[in-house]
């Protein structure tokens, strides 16, 4: 099978005290407050956002080097896992999701809290978080031991 590439153009920028990855790993998301920056070209596109308490934010990991399929996740860091089976940011396409509560909104830029992503990740879209999206996984692979009962 050919193999197609396919371009992505960034519609923003992050804003957040997080600087590296060690940051980024060693902080505490939940509490972490930032600015989402989109581009004036797209801030058209915000316009009905501030109904929302929450968005989903689909960024690209621009700190990530790709280098193999078994990755040890970060925090268990001495067991070896596939890379999809896990959230390690090293991937063949290093794209991150994450669930942050929308704070406010002030032209183009966006509050937000719940930011785990490194400063200047590039933003490549934004939804709003609905209860359509609202899953309750029952089974959780290798991380069954460690979640909470």
């Amino acid at each position: 099978m050919k193999m197609k590439c396919y371009r992505i153009t960034p519609i923003g920028i992050i804003h957040s005290n997080l600087k590296t990855r060690k940051d980024a790993t060693n902080s505490k998301p939940a509490e972490n407050i930032g600015e989402i920056e989109i581009f004036k070209k797209y801030e058209d596109g915000l316009t009905d956002i501030e109904g929302f308490s929450h968005i989903a934010v689909i960024f690209w990991m621009h700190k990530s080097s790709f280098k193999s399929l078994m990755v040890r996740p970060i925090h268990f860091p001495n067991e070896l896992h596939g890379v999809f089976a896990t959230k390690h940011p090293d991937r063949p396409n290093p794209l991150g999701l994450t669930i942050v509560e929308l704070l406010g909104r002030k032209k183009n830029r966006l509050k937000v809290k719940g930011v785990d992503m490194i400063d200047d990740t590039p933003v490549l879209d934004i939804k709003p978080y609905t209860l359509s999206h609202v899953k309750i996984p029952d089974k959780f692979g290798w991380l069954a031991p460690y979640q909470p009962h």
